[in-house]
């Protein structure tokens, strides 16, 4: 039996799901030629764009992509290997202090670092969130990296309120975010921007059913 490639399957269950190619780039907060290419088996969606996928057409990766598409997921999941790629790590949010606490620790704090799409450090929460170290020079305490929140997601799976010692802001790129700190609770759209002490009790949630996007900075104080 032949074996259906992940992009050909994924437009029949769009068609199946009765949705447009413009409206599920729409939903995701991606590019109709970013979603043309994946159908067409030009580029590879991250694991975070799986996810994405699945639950705004309302099913999961298994039944979506099939074995095939979840050996792949689990494959990037994996550190990189000596052939180079992006190293991705599975994480629980809860147990982390935070990012800096995630991603590999340099052996030197380098006078330059430049990374490129693709080839960054990333951190996948075991609530589909996604972190990508855009520097790898800030040191312990400082992290510069984008977020990557699927439709309906969290900080934590059990909306357990953060907070630690420092600073977080943040830019939103593309779709909203609902960020909760303290008793006050704002909803930033793209283009918006935010800055609170992480010390006082915070969630970050996307409500939609589109992912959303954002640069986050968070600097650390030690307590």
């Amino acid at each position: 039996m032949s074996v259906v490639p992940l992009g050909a399957r994924l437009r029949d269950e769009r068609q199946k799901a009765g949705m447009s190619l413009r409206e599920l780039a729409r939903r995701l907060g991606v590019s109709p030629s970013f979603v043309s290419q994946i159908e067409n088996g030009k580029s590879s969606p991250s694991v975070a764009t799986l996810y994405s996928i699945a639950q705004v057409l309302g099913t999961s990766i298994d039944s979506l992509f099939g074995h095939e598409a979840t050996t792949e997921a689990t494959a990037e999941a994996a550190p990189a290997s000596s052939a180079g790629g992006p190293t991705v790590t599975t994480v629980s949010r809860s147990a982390l202090g935070s990012p800096a606490d995630g991603f590999p620790a340099a052996r030197k704090r380098s006078r330059l670092s430049v990374t490129r799409p693709g080839d960054r450090p990333r951190l996948v929460m075991d609530s589909d969130v996604v972190w990508e170290q855009l520097a790898g020079n800030t040191g312990r305490d400082l992290d510069f990296i984008e977020i990557i929140y699927p439709p309906h997601s969290s900080s934590t799976t059990d909306q357990r309120m953060l907070q630690h010692a420092g600073f977080e802001y943040g830019y939103v790129l593309a779709g909203e975010l609902e960020v909760t700190v303290g008793f006050e609770t704002v909803r930033l759209a793209a283009g918006d921007s935010i800055g609170f002490d992480s010390a006082v009790p915070h969630l970050i949630r996307n409500v939609t059913d589109a992912a959303a996007r954002g640069i986050w900075v968070v600097r650390h104080v030690s307590e």
